[in-house]
């Protein structure tokens, strides 16, 4: 294992969420992420997720259905979204938070890295209360009522979980969250470029300028962790992470079935849509395009200087050989 006993002083300096106090959504935003009065006009040029998210939304039979479809179908997707993000929150990259908070990790914590993690605690939470707000309210203005309990990725994120030796219980649970925070950054900062609804583009935006710093704050955490490391843990590590990288680039097949169906599209249609975005290489594919401040972050930690690591991504279709 690494010495760490000169490590915290000089990374501690590192861990802050710089002006938290005055900058952070919890404390600083003004808006309401109330649905606007006038929605059905505002739908004539907006949407409520950008369309480039939901490329079936191209297939012709939903072309042929005209814009009330599309509208439907972007606000399930949508609902889905901040139902998912709700869960993620509190169960998924808080308890991941925990880990630092708490000396869960087996490391030396310095006292900066703490009080950060308990900001971004703090923040999380409110991501959850807000993307439950709005989730509420399309959801009753649609009058949408099939909505999992359980998003499959948090299924799968769970599954690995438990199938996580003892031992490596905490880091798992780290490794987590950081993937989540590097992946979700690039994923919003990319939704916010669309003309979106209001009070989604007020929400999401709100959401972003947090997550870019809670982004980074991941990835130096991440850095200061790997070099404590010890052989073992980081084979560990190494091999979960392209397991966690890929589980957030699956679809959801089941519900994006139901959400289509529900919409009135036939079976054929729903076929040919599915059979386009499932599968393994699409995940791949996917990962690639939009992991790539997780695989920044793992490169700059000194990650693939291992050529284990290296070998193991690019047999896995994350990076170039």
């Amino acid at each position: 294992m690494t010495g760490t006993s000169a490590l915290p002083d000089f990374w501690a300096r590192r861990f802050t969420l710089g002006d938290w106090n005055t900058r952070a959504s919890v404390r600083a935003s003004e808006h309401t992420y109330l649905l606007p009065p006038d929605l059905e006009q505002q739908l004539e040029t907006r949407h409520w997720f950008p369309p480039a998210f939901l490329p079936y939304l191209s297939h012709p039979s939903i072309k042929a259905a005209g814009p009330s479809v599309i509208h439907r179908l972007s606000a399930n997707h949508l609902v889905y979204f901040l139902d998912y993000t709700t869960l993620l929150e509190h169960r998924i990259v808080n308890r991941s938070v925990e880990t630092i908070v708490h000396d869960e990790l087996g490391i030396s914590i310095p006292q900066r890295m703490k009080t950060a993690a308990l900001q971004l605690y703090t923040d999380e939470g409110f991501h959850a209360l807000f993307s439950n707000s709005l989730a509420e309210q399309i959801a009753g203005h649609y009058g949408i009522t099939q909505r999992p309990v359980m998003p499959q990725r948090i299924t799968r994120l769970n599954t690995l979980l438990e199938q996580t030796p003892l031992r490596h219980k905490t880091l798992a649970l780290f490794l987590v969250g950081f993937v989540s925070e590097t992946i979700i950054a690039r994923e919003l900062l990319d939704v916010c470029r669309d003309t979106l609804v209001s009070s989604v583009q007020e929400m999401l935006r709100d959401h972003l300028t947090d997550e870019a710093r809670h982004s980074r704050y991941f990835s130096e955490v991440f850095h200061y962790l790997w070099l404590t490391l010890n052989s073992s843990q980081r084979t560990f590590a190494a091999k979960w992470l392209v397991e966690i990288i890929l589980v957030f680039f699956e679809v959801d097949e089941r519900w994006l079935k139901e959400s289509l169906h529900s919409a009135g599209l036939n079976g054929t249609c729903i076929a040919e849509i599915l059979g386009g975005l499932t599968g393994a290489q699409a995940a791949v594919l996917r990962a690639r395009s939009g992991a790539g401040a997780t695989l920044q972050a793992l490169h700059n930690a000194g990650f693939f200087d291992l050529r284990s690591n290296q070998q193991l991504f690019s047999q896995a279709g994350l990076v170039d050989g």
